[in-house]
């Protein structure tokens, strides 16, 4: 199933270009319609994925009003369906009332094939992504590390390597910056190590004030210090068995670190007011956002605690470097808080998919999933804009307010990401991104990019 072309419906009424375009797609499963009642037909028995629509379409092919009548059709029997509307009548209009109604993009005539077919290309691209995610939520249980979303290469080495370290009882470090998922990643490596039926005990050491950290990770006895009523057990012991998450280990003050560095060495810990050795069972898992090598540097952290915590170091790259994410969590977020909000939203305009694959997210995937919850809220249409998401006023990103050029960062972006991962070799780089060398060649010379 993998393997089989991918269904495309063309819905032009020019044999002509009936014949370019079924040429032109040969990659995928084309099949033609000439009118609305064959489109209609068609939708139903092939259900394609992407739609290519002329707006010309008998009994009205100089005007637009049957094209729009099977545009609403369409949308209203599959709406999950990528759209692309082309015309050549009052471009500007018609493409907004598209976008309006619910299409994924609008293309003015006369057709250019090569540019066509990359937006037919990256309309294909959105419906795999959203097809798996929803396969996902589907299936929880068969997603990487219990629950997390990903099909970017970096973000899956990640979790293949913490499945291998999960079944070592090693400590394990994680390195990224905030709202990356370090607890998440942390939940996740418990749950497949052979501690998951013990407790996961986290505790953020940034959020604690330093003369209550120690008495939250080692507990305290009775009458310890004043308002200690009865004695009272530390997070380190509540994780008994299990695996404990410390989050922002960095912030930790030196003088618990001594004590912390004495429980690695030892396994054993004491309570405060307490002088009984109480020998504990759990595995630590820590993460910090902070460079932990200046910090040693400096003195503020101990170098011998660092290499107890870090005998595996795992870094978590951030969102801009994790490809196709940005897009794949955002239609997350949208099903969970359109179910949690009871908003039914279609999916997105292209030009929040430009200012989603766009935007450098500094708050990672925490920034992402707030910006959706605002974006579901405030969506006055079927589909989220990037004005829903506050992406479209920033003065020093990709032109975010002018959709070509979005898309023209974006085409620079993937040309410099298929050179670089074929090693500079043309053939492979214009197969990778599925075009051919001709097209490939005018691209870079396009956009003045050096091989």
């Amino acid at each position: 199933m993998a393997d089989a072309p991918r269904k495309l419906l063309v819905v032009e009424d020019d044999p002509g270009l009936q014949r370019q375009l079924k040429w032109s797609y040969e990659s995928y499963d084309v099949t033609i319609a000439g009118d609305r009642a064959a489109a209609i037909d068609a939708l139903r028995a092939i259900e394609p994925a992407v739609v290519t629509l002329d707006l010309g379409l008998p009994p009205d092919p100089d005007g637009t009003s049957e094209g729009f009548a099977t545009l609403e059709e369409i949308l209203r029997l599959k709406p999950d369906t990528k759209v692309i509307v082309a015309s050549g009548h009052g471009a500007r209009e018609s493409a907004l009332r598209a976008i309006a109604m619910g299409a994924y993009d609008f293309y003015q005539k006369p057709v250019d094939i090569d540019e066509l077919g990359l937006i037919v290309k990256r309309a294909f691209h959105l419906a795999d992504i959203e097809a798996e995610n929803a396969r996902l939520a589907e299936q929880p249980g068969d997603a990487p590390l219990g629950g997390l979303i990903t099909a970017a290469p970096s973000m899956v080495k990640v979790c293949r390597m913490i499945e291998r370290v999960a079944g070592a009882n090693v400590s394990v470090m994680l390195l990224g910056a905030s709202g990356t998922g370090k607890e998440l990643l942390a939940k996740g490596l418990h749950d497949a190590s052979p501690r998951k039926k013990k407790p996961f005990v986290a505790i953020n050491c940034a959020a604690i004030p330093d003369n209550l950290l120690e008495a939250e990770l080692f507990g305290y006895e009775k009458g310890a210090f004043t308002g200690a009523i009865k004695t009272t057990e530390g997070k380190i012991e509540l994780a008994e068995g299990g695996t404990l998450f410390l989050d922002e280990v960095g912030d930790i003050p030196l003088p618990i670190q001594v004590k912390l560095l004495r429980f690695l060495q030892e396994r054993v810990i004491e309570r405060i007011g307490g002088r009984r050795a109480i020998p504990v069972d759990v595995r630590i898992v820590c993460a910090t956002h902070r460079n932990l090598d200046e910090m040693i540097a400096d003195g503020s952290f101990r170098e011998d605690l660092y290499y107890r915590l870090a005998e595996i170091i795992v870094r978590i790259p951030t969102l801009a470097e994790r490809e196709g994410d940005a897009t794949l969590l955002a239609n997350h977020f949208l099903q969970s808080f359109g179910r949690e909000l009871n908003r039914s939203l279609k999916g997105f305009t292209p030009d929040a998919l430009a200012a989603l694959n766009a935007w450098r997210w500094p708050g990672n995937v925490r920034e992402l999933e707030n910006r959706m919850k605002r974006a579901v809220i405030m969506a006055d249409g079927s589909r989220i804009s990037a004005a829903d998401l506050d992406l479209d006023d920033k003065d020093d990103d990709v032109g975010l307010l002018n959709l070509k050029t979005a898309r023209e960062a974006a085409d620079r972006r993937a040309i410099r990401m298929a050179l670089a991962r074929t090693e500079n070799n043309i053939s492979n780089a214009a197969k990778m991104l599925g075009i051919s060398r001709p097209t490939f060649y005018d691209l870079i010379k396009q956009y003045s990019i050096d091989v």
